[in-house]
């Protein structure tokens, strides 16, 4: 996790557990798929959980759709949404608890929430958001035992995770303050000479906004002096006082 070269590694070696795998591996594979991408729904991993969700082994389907809401959660992905859509007509009542569940993650907070436990430009992690995360995940291995059951409160565990994927600014009033910033792709500077650009493709938006998996902001005006070395949650400003109007 928060690894990006080290998660396409053990995504690759999960696929080899798909095929090589006995019944109880393959189970966990969409689970630990999930685990890879909270929150951050990459094509590869969706398609590979969509293709697992009209497994032969309804144990892998019902984790597949569990999995796809969680790598999709807060994001309101509409190919999430059209694929949860298409299974709600399944006949079997657990797979459709299943969807239920994948759609209420999928619009979570109706967008403005996220599980991810990364945080600080994906530079620190959340050992509490984690642990929410691992608990539903480690329940979902054998879901007729536990959230199909007696045990379906488990997942309130998700509680844990749920964090504003929002950036607003404040005064040192702690009063709302609105100012432009530029929103991008972020790109890892590590080792570049100078002061390259941390953001590509960028957008300028006015606060308050809501940050994307993988989007970074940054001020586009000198203004201000945020109090934060990371623009995100919610970040105090300073005037500058060396500013000067044009």
């Amino acid at each position: 996790m928060g690894e990006e070269i080290g998660a396409e590694m053990a995504v690759r070696f999960l696929e080899q557990l798909l095929q090589y795998g006995d019944y109880t591996v393959r189970r966990a594979v969409p689970l630990a798929l999930a685990l890879l991408s909270i929150s951050n729904p990459k094509v590869y991993i969706m398609d590979t959980l969509s293709r697992l969700s009209h497994d032969s082994d309804i144990f892998v389907s019902m984790a597949s759709i569990i999995s796809m809401g969680l790598i999709g959660a807060g994001t309101n992905n509409s190919r999430i949404a059209q694929i949860l859509r298409d299974l709600s007509n399944h006949p079997d009542d657990n797979h459709l608890f299943c969807v239920r569940i994948a759609q209420g993650l999928v619009h979570l907070g109706k967008g403005l929430l996220t599980l991810d436990p990364w945080h600080s430009d994906r530079f620190l992690s959340s050992p509490v958001a984690l642990a929410g995360i691992v608990t539903v995940l480690h329940t979902c291995l054998n879901m007729q035992s536990t959230i199909l059951e007696e045990y379906p409160y488990m997942l309130y565990t998700l509680v844990l995770a749920m964090q504003p994927r929002m950036l607003l600014t404040v005064d040192e009033d702690l009063k709302p303050l609105p100012v432009p910033v530029r929103v991008g792709q972020a790109v890892d500077v590590v080792g570049q000479p100078g002061q390259p650009r941390t953001i590509s493709g960028f957008r300028t938006h006015k606060t308050p906004i809501v940050l994307a998996a993988g989007e970074r902001a940054e001020l586009a005006t000198e203004k201000y002096i945020p109090l934060a070395p990371v623009l995100e949650g919610f970040v105090i400003l300073r005037k500058n006082p060396d500013y000067c109007e044009d």
